[in-house]
C-alpha cells in the first residue's frame, strides 16, 4: 500500500486551526464551570501571548471561543440601542469582523446591567447572539447574517424593567431561549437553520436571570428550565415537560449539572439524581448552608464549589453534600467561578482575579491579578488561556 506523504503533510498544516479547545457557551460546553483543558494559575498580563483590546460598548456577556475566533457582544448608544457582535483573532486580539444592529425591543435596564448581558452560543458552525431587548441574531463564523428574530414583535409585553440576561442553549439542532419576566413569560424553541418557531410555551411570571442547562447526551438529551417555582426538564424538539422539581429555586444563580445529578439552588442547594431515562429521580441531599449568592456553582472532579453572599467559598461533595472546607474571598462577586482539577478561577466586581488551589482539606489563594476595571461576567477558557471582559475591554491572559 502506497502512502501519500504529501497529502498527510498537507493535512497536518490545517491541524493548528483545530487544536484550540472550543468554549461554545456560558460556563463552557458542559455548562457547569468545569475546565477540561489545561490552565495554569501563572497566567498574567505581561505574558507575550496576553493581550487587551478596547470594546465599543458595555457588556456582561461572557466571551465564547470557536476555533481561532474569540466572540463577544456589546451594546452602545444613549439608550444602548446599538447592538454589537464582534470576533477577534485568538492569537493577537486583532478584530476579524464586527456587525452592528439596532435593537427592536426595549433597552431599559438597571444601571448595573446592560442590553448585552446574555452570552452567545455556538454549535461550531454558526453563532447565536441574544440580547436583553429580545433580539436574536444567527451568523456564520465569518460574520455573515443567516437570520434574525425580534421577539418583541411576537411577544410585545415580554420585558423586564431591570433587564434580562438568560443565555440560550443549543440542543438537538434547536435553539432554546428562555424569556422570563414580570409580564409575558415564555420559553421557545427556534429552528437553528432559519430561526422559525418550532414550539412556544408559557413560563412562570417573574423576573428571572437564570439560563437553561443541558442534561444528558444524544437522543436522551433534555433541557432544564429554572424559575422561582423550581426546575422543569423539557424535550428540546417539542417543548413538552418531561419532569419537574417544584420546590422553588433561585432566579439568579443557575443549576449545575454533572452526569445525572442536578444541583438546584433551592433551599440552599438540593441535589437530585436519576434523570433522564425513566425520568424518575432520587433526592440525594439538601443543605441550606450551601446556598449560592449571585455566582452559580462550579464542578471539579467529585466536588463542587459554591460562593455565598458573604463571599465565602465552600468545597463540598457532589454525592453527599459533605462540606470539606471553607475560605473567604474578596468580593463582591457577580460572575461565576471556573475550575480545573486543581485550581479555581474567579474575578470579583472590582476586577480582582483570585486563583485558588483546591486542596483536599483547604483552599489557598495562590495568585491575585488586578485588572482594575468593573467585571461582572464569567470568564472563558481556550488555548491554555483565560478570556475575560469588562465594559471597556477584552483580555486574553496567558502563562
Amino acid at each position: 500500500m502506497k502512502i501519500n506523504f504529501c497529502a498527510i503533510l498537507l493535512s497536518l498544516c490545517f491541524i493548528p486551526f483545530c487544536l484550540f479547545a472550543n468554549w461554545l457557551s456560558f460556563r463552557g460546553e458542559s455548562g457547569n464551570g468545569m475546565i477540561s483543558q489545561s490552565l495554569s494559575p501563572n497566567i498574567d498580563l505581561e505574558s507575550k501571548l496576553s493581550w487587551r483590546i478596547d470594546l465599543p460598548g458595555r457588556g456582561l456577556s461572557s466571551p465564547i471561543v470557536v476555533n481561532n475566533n474569540v466572540m463577544i457582544t456589546a451594546s452602545s448608544g444613549p439608550n444602548q440601542e446599538t447592538l454589537h457582535i464582534l470576533s477577534f483573532d485568538i492569537k493577537n486580539g486583532d478584530l476579524l469582523w464586527e456587525r452592528r444592529f439596532k435593537a427592536t425591543g426595549r433597552t431599559i435596564c438597571h444601571e448595573k446591567t446592560c442590553v448585552a448581558a446574555p452570552t452567545m452560543v455556538s454549535d461550531g458552525k454558526v453563532v447565536i447572539a441574544q440580547f436583553s431587548s429580545n433580539d436574536i441574531f444567527c451568523l456564520d463564523l465569518k460574520g455573515q447574517l443567516k437570520w434574525l428574530r425580534g421577539l418583541t414583535f411576537d411577544y410585545p409585553n415580554a420585558a423586564n424593567g431591570l433587564g434580562m440576561s438568560s443565555s440560550p442553549v443549543i440542543s438537538k439542532e434547536v435553539l432554546v431561549v428562555q424569556v422570563e419576566n414580570d409580564a409575558e413569560s415564555f420559553a421557545t424553541g427556534l429552528n437553528l437553520l432559519n430561526g422559525t418557531t418550532i414550539w412556544q410555551k408559557k413560563r412562570p411570571r417573574g423576573a428571572n436571570w437564570t439560563s437553561p442547562s443541558i442534561l444528558g447526551k444524544g437522543k436522551s438529551q433534555l433541557v432544564a428550565l429554572q424559575s422561582k417555582e423550581g426546575i422543569t426538564l423539557i424535550d428540546p424538539l417539542t417543548g413538552k415537560n418531561q419532569w419537574s422539581f417544584m420546590e422553588g429555586a433561585s432566579t439568579i444563580p443557575s443549576s449545575t449539572i454533572l452526569g445525572k445529578i442536578i444541583l438546584v439552588p433551592s433551599n440552599g442547594i438540593t441535589a437530585v439524581k436519576g434523570l433522564p431515562g425513566g425520568l424518575s429521580h432520587t433526592q440525594l441531599w439538601q443543605d441550606n448552608k450551601l446556598g449560592p449568592g449571585t455566582a452559580s456553582p462550579a464542578i471539579s472532579g467529585s466536588r463542587f464549589y459554591v460562593i455565598n453572599k458573604a463571599n465565602v467559598l465552600t468545597s463540598a461533595d457532589i454525592q453527599t453534600g459533605e462540606i470539606f472546607w471553607r475560605m473567604r474571598l474578596k468580593g463582591p462577586m457577580s460572575g461565576s467561578p471556573l475550575a480545573t482539577s486543581n485550581y479555581l478561577f474567579i474575578f470579583n466586581e472590582d476586577g480582582l482575579g483570585q486563583f485558588v488551589r483546591l486542596g483536599k482539606d483547604k483552599g489557598e489563594t495562590v495568585k491575585s491579578l488586578a485588572l482594575n476595571d468593573t467585571i461582572l461576567c464569567t470568564p472563558a477558557v481556550a488555548d491554555k488561556s483565560l478570556f475575560i471582559r469588562s465594559d471597556k475591554s477584552l483580555w486574553r491572559l496567558s502563562e
